[in-house]
């Protein structure tokens, strides 16, 4: 197994690392949480450049790798809606299920185009779609580790986050769940064939 497809194992390695972290009762839960996300993030981006690079591209990695992403991010923004920050959820639970949902529907029709021989890889869409789900998540999982350093006491009282919180992140929020929307439009379009009555 070549190095891109070890470092997407890796990444459900970490994916499921970061599921029991986030729900356990930790002081510091969010703040674990965000350097496994982070560094899990960062072996998305390598996976994909070493396998250009060095013309390391299989069918598994396109396969795997894309499912990879989804399952880290899906894991992410359901921990993330789970969690809460001043009496309410870190991400609306509607948030979550439009993305999860459309990530589902995505990997039905890969597993579909499988059974007929086709490999489809991810398009330039869809992957600034996961960029911005990724900057998404990483901001709420930083904005939640602040107020644990705040209660930590390693931080002073930081007023800014709650201005912060709102309007940045109902921007980020809506990019991604428009970019989500978006390309998971497009790729059926583009594929439609694969679903169109023969």
């Amino acid at each position: 197994m070549n190095l891109p497809n070890k470092l997407t194992l890796l990444r459900f390695g970490l994916t499921a690392v970061l599921a029991l972290v986030l729900q356990a009762e930790l002081p510091l839960a969010c703040t674990a949480g965000l350097l496994l996300f982070g560094f899990a993030s960062l072996t998305d981006y390598a996976d994909g450049a070493i396998a250009r690079s060095r013309n390391l591209i299989t069918d598994f990695g396109a396969l795997m790798d894309p499912l990879a992403d989804k399952i880290l991010t899906a894991t992410g923004l359901i921990c993330l809606a789970a969690l809460d920050y001043d009496g309410r959820p870190a991400v609306p639970a509607w948030v979550a299920i439009v993305i999860v949902s459309r990530e589902f529907l995505i990997t039905g029709l890969r597993q579909l185009a499988a059974a007929k021989g086709v490999v489809l890889s991810s398009d330039r869409f869809g992957k600034h779609k996961t960029i911005w789900q990724i900057i998404m998540i990483l901001y709420f999982l930083l904005l939640l580790s602040l107020a644990e350093w705040e209660r930590q006491g390693w931080v002073p009282a930081l007023p800014f986050q709650q201005m912060l919180w709102k309007p940045l992140g109902s921007v980020l929020l809506s990019l991604a769940v428009v970019l989500t929307v978006g390309s998971g439009l497009s790729y059926l379009w583009k594929n439609r064939h694969l679903i169109a009555d023969r």
